[in-house]
């Protein structure tokens, strides 16, 4: 299975009675394993988690740290990339050149980086204080 298979298939799990926009997700570990989210609403809006989110909660909840590979679908006239604190949640555990798939269930496909979508991103190296 692709992993835009594997984002494809947990979408349909996703619990969106508010907003009807389902969103499936899953990442590639370093191990080569694949992990998935799809988003989960609540009626206390902004209480939900992103599909990316969960994905990546469920890699770290395996023992991995590290992503090769992301893939995000929804069913949208356009590929949808994920919101702002996804983009940084996916750099923490992918390195700039990690390649990003957006897609639309309709087959409309964007291919990115973690880099191109989240230009400037904060790391580690901001904390580093000169002794």
């Amino acid at each position: 299975m692709s992993l835009l298979d594997a984002a494809r298939d947990v979408r349909e799990a996703a619990y969106a009675p508010y907003s009807k926009f389902k969103v499936g997700a899953a990442v590639r570990g370093a191990s080569g394993a694949v992990y998935r989210g799809c988003n989960v609403e609540n009626v206390a809006y902004p209480e939900g988690t992103c599909a990316e989110a969960g994905a990546i909660a469920a890699m770290v909840a395996a023992g991995e740290t590290r992503l090769v590979e992301v893939a995000v679908i929804a069913d949208s006239p356009a590929p949808v990339p994920p919101c702002g604190g996804c983009r940084q949640k996916l750099a923490e555990f992918g390195a700039a050149e990690v390649p990003v798939t957006l897609a639309t269930t309709a087959g409309v496909l964007q291919q990115t980086t973690i880099g191109d979508l989240l230009p400037g991103r904060f790391d580690l190296s901001h904390m580093s204080r000169a002794e």
